[in-house]
């Protein structure tokens, strides 16, 4: 009974070595990694099944002895190898190194190995401990590095697109010159440049004094973004004040705008509102093609004017543009802007312009300057899908 029980006791104690030695192989699978044993004497060289599918060599050609070791090592990380090896057999407990073998031509692999002395009576007799293959690893984390690095150079290039395309904006726009210090008129510009370089547009303006007095007003948008849209917003632009020397009213200058963007700007179009504000009777005549109707500012209250019919610039040939005249007064503040001051691709635009006219009663003519750029932070700050024009006017009692 006592031997029956006895090997019983026996059996099981194997079914469980039996067992262990199953999950450890598991794990080592899982993990990638294995263990190794060198002694020096003897020159006896010990592998677990793990190692074999890491170096890829089949277990019937036995283990790679120590010496032999390097030839498989990666020539450039043979350095490595030796100083981890040199480490060990001076005595340090535990070490650690990574390094590249080569199992065969195009597949090469990053090793992390950790190593520590087997203890001898006159100091180490050998050496174990474990390898993992850490190519998966490493393999990721060069393709973040390398993914860091293109978004890195990608944003300097677009940084460096951005500083050229507003610096080639600016020397086509600069402040408008000989309006501030007119009688009774204070003129305030705001260009405002989209968040996202890629959707820099074709926003402009215009305000300058004619040769007959009056003050030429305008605002535009050309389609498109980019150079392409700058340089036609150029072209567009230039057009205008050539001729605007012809003293002709706004709308006939749109007809014009209109006839040079059909047959010379080929697929563009454009939106643009012009006027001619004279500042003795103050009447403000002015002309749409296809752009939102400038906001009047009188009394603490703020409204769009009548908008007349316009359309679009490179829509159509043959379709007149109506003028409107309004009579400014003392303390009115006018305000003409591109659709990018308040379209918004997360509201619908009534909701914009609701906002605008709600921040366009503060305005002030004394304080025109501040009182655009409190309109501007009120309204939402810069658009990041497009570019916006804001041109403001105050007549001063």
């Amino acid at each position: 009974m006592v031997d029956v029980i006895g090997a019983a006791g026996l059996l099981g104690a194997e079914t469980d070595a039996e067992m262990l030695a199953v999950r450890l192989a598991h794990a080592q699978r899982l993990g990638n990694m294995g263990w190794a044993e060198w002694h020096l004497h003897t020159g006896e060289t010990t592998w677990s099944e793990q190692v074999y599918a890491i170096f890829g060599r089949d277990p019937g050609q036995g283990p790679i002895a120590l010496p032999d070791l390097a030839g498989h090592v990666e020539p450039g990380d043979a350095a490595t190898l030796d100083r981890l090896l040199w480490s060990v057999l001076q005595g340090e407990e535990q070490v650690h190194a990574e390094f590249r073998i080569r199992r065969g031509p195009g597949d090469l692999r990053d090793l992390r190995v950790v190593l520590e002395p087997l203890a001898g009576p006159g100091g180490p007799v050998g050496m174990h401990g474990v390898i993992q293959d850490i190519t998966g690893r490493r393999r990721a984390e060069r393709m973040v590095s390398e993914s860091r690095r293109q978004l890195l150079e990608a944003r300097e290039q677009a940084a460096e697109e951005r500083h050229v395309m507003l610096a080639l904006r600016e020397a086509i726009l600069p402040a408008p010159a000989g309006c501030l210090d007119l009688p009774n008129t204070g003129i305030a510009v705001r260009y405002v440049p989209a968040e996202k370089t890629a959707n820099l547009g074709g926003d402009w303006f215009e305000a300058a004094q004619a040769a007959d007095g009056r003050l030429l007003l305008a605002i535009g948008d050309v389609s498109g973004h980019g150079l392409p849209a700058i340089a036609r917003m150029a072209q567009l632009r230039h057009a205008l004040v050539g001729l605007a020397m012809t003293g002709q009213a706004a709308n006939r200058l749109l007809d014009w705008l209109n006839e040079l963007v059909l047959h010379q700007l080929t697929d563009t179009t454009a939106t643009a509102v012009i006027g001619h504000l004279d500042p003795e009777t103050r009447v403000f005549a002015w002309a749409q093609a296809g752009n939102l109707a400038p906001i009047l500012v009188r009394d603490g209250a703020a409204a769009h004017l009548g908008q007349p019919r316009g359309v679009l610039l490179g829509a159509v040939s043959g379709r007149p543009y109506e003028l409107a005249t309004t009579r400014l007064l003392p303390g009115d503040v006018l305000l003409m802007f591109t659709d990018g001051l308040v379209e918004r691709r997360t509201r619908d635009i009534e909701a914009g312009l609701a906002l605008a006219l709600a921040a366009a009663r503060r305005i002030r003519g004394e304080d025109l300057d501040g009182g655009l750029d409190r309109l501007l932070a009120d309204i939402g700050g810069p658009n990041p899908e497009d570019d916006a024009c804001l041109l403001g006017v105050g007549i001063l009692g």
